[in-house]
Formats: C-alpha cells, sequence, structure tokens
C-alpha cells in the first residue's frame, strides 16, 4: 500500500466524515468543492476537510482509491459517497439524511428541509 492509500486509509477510517476537496471548508478554491463544504456546513455536518491542493499524492490517491475521477469527493463513515452532483441530488432527496441518520452523524435537520424547500 502506497503511503498516500494508507494516509487516505488512515483519514477515511478516523473521521465520520470526510470531504476531500480543492480547498477547505473555509476556503474552498473551486465551485464543486465550495458546494459539497458548502451544504454539509450549512446543515452543521462536523467534517474532515482534506485540500488535495497540499498533496499531488493525495490528489491523485484519492481518484485512486474510490476508483472515482473527480474532487470533491465524500466520505460517510468509511463509505465513498460521491461528488458534487450526487451530494446534490442525495440533499435534495433527502437521501444524504438518511445516510447522516443511520450513521449516527448529527446534522440540523431544519436546515437540510430548508435546502430542499429552497430548491423545490
Amino acid at each position: 500500500m502506497s503511503d498516500a492509500n494508507a494516509q487516505i486509509q488512515e483519514t477515511v477510517d478516523g473521521n465520520n466524515v470526510v470531504l476531500f476537496m480543492k480547498g477547505t471548508a473555509s476556503m474552498p478554491q473551486c465551485g464543486f468543492s465550495s458546494k459539497v463544504a458548502g451544504i454539509l456546513n450549512y446543515m452543521g455536518v462536523e467534517f474532515k476537510d482534506v485540500n488535495v491542493l497540499d498533496d499531488a499524492g493525495i490528489r491523485q490517491g484519492i481518484k485512486d482509491f474510490s476508483d472515482w475521477p473527480t474532487i470533491p469527493q465524500l466520505y460517510v463513515k468509511g463509505e465513498f459517497v460521491g461528488g458534487c452532483d450526487i451530494i446534490t441530488e442525495m440533499t435534495l432527496s433527502g437521501e444524504l439524511d438518511t445516510m447522516l441518520e443511520n450513521g449516527g452523524v448529527a446534522f440540523d435537520k431544519e436546515a437540510a428541509a430548508k435546502i430542499r424547500e429552497a430548491n423545490a
């Protein structure tokens, strides 16, 4: 196992919610990363942000790890969930709420409902 792969596995295993993104939760550096971080922040989800721009090994490694070609990538309770489009769809359908609830991850249900109302 490569160092990057081991580091990614340790991060995913050690945190309930992890977002591999360009930039940070407080300063995203791409629109897709900004959108997913914004959803999680608005819903009050505590998550570990990993800035793939800081480490080329992690940037490529996360794509290999998940067999998913794009960033951002969200993991909940060790499970790869998807990228921006999938997270957006799951948020609007309520699937993300269910996944978080089933994983015992705290979030603001009213905020999640407001996202759906605003996009109905």
